[in-house]
């Protein structure tokens, strides 16, 4: 059996004194999709951060094709194939789009070409400052970016949150033709439940910090009495 891209074993973490994961475990396969589900506040965004490096851990194993990460630095983890859109896009707001994205380009097949071609707006305001950018095109750029990283696994903290549907019609677009290519794995944590199951292969429902809940997107996706209670079904912002 192939080695997953990433693993996760019983991983307890959180900030400072607090806990907030509690005996997490998860595997992603190279190029593989998983939806990361939950109510508000029950650990998805801690577990993001936890898996590039920015929480405390307090026991168990953050394995990357077999090898331990656990006690590895963040910008380390950057450069071994991780890459993390954050919910807050942190993009620079005094550089222009094109700056931004070549500030954080590493060789590979994800250049300036590629994401102008999967983000045309961004071509259009190549030269606009990231503060002249709309929330949406912002969120453009921060995944934009993170691709000029040229990752193995891209992280995704609620890209489509706030955005207006035409802009999340252009996003679900985009990592549609991410999964489709195969040369990238995704953790997806989406409110919008519809889309996140649609996009992607496999789903985890965490609940209070602990997983209450795998199953292939798919199945979870017919199952609406565990949505109903461990999720809350919530309208999505495009079909």
């Amino acid at each position: 059996m192939a080695e997953p891209l990433l693993k996760l074993e019983n991983v307890t973490a959180g900030y400072g004194d607090a806990v907030v994961l509690h005996n997490v475990s998860l595997e992603l396969p190279e190029n593989g999709s998983l939806a990361l589900l939950g109510r508000n506040g029950v650990g998805k965004s801690t577990l993001l951060l936890t898996i590039m490096g920015y929480t405390q851990m307090r026991s168990g194993r953050v394995l990357w094709r077999g090898q331990d990460v656990s006690k590895v630095p963040p910008h380390k983890r950057a450069t071994m194939g991780f890459g993390w859109v954050a919910q807050e896009r942190e993009i620079f707001p005094s550089l222009t789009v094109e700056e931004n994205l070549t500030v954080a380009a590493r060789p590979g097949p994800w250049d300036l070409a590629a994401v102008f071609k999967m983000f045309p707006r961004l071509n259009e305001r190549r030269r606009n400052m990231g503060n002249q950018l709309s929330g949406g095109e912002q969120q453009m750029l921060a995944t934009a970016r993170a691709l000029m990283t040229n990752p193995a696994l891209l992280l995704l903290d609620e890209p489509c949150e706030g955005l207006a549907p035409v802009i999340v019609d252009e996003l679900i677009a985009a990592m549609k033709l991410l999964l489709d290519d195969k040369r990238i794995a995704i953790i997806l944590v989406e409110q919008h439940t519809e889309i996140a199951l649609e996009l992607t292969a496999d789903a985890i429902v965490l609940e209070r910090g602990t997983v209450a809940h795998a199953a292939p997107a798919p199945v979870l996706a017919k199952d609406t009495a565990t949505l109903e209670r461990l999720v809350g079904l919530r309208v999505a912002a495009t079909v």
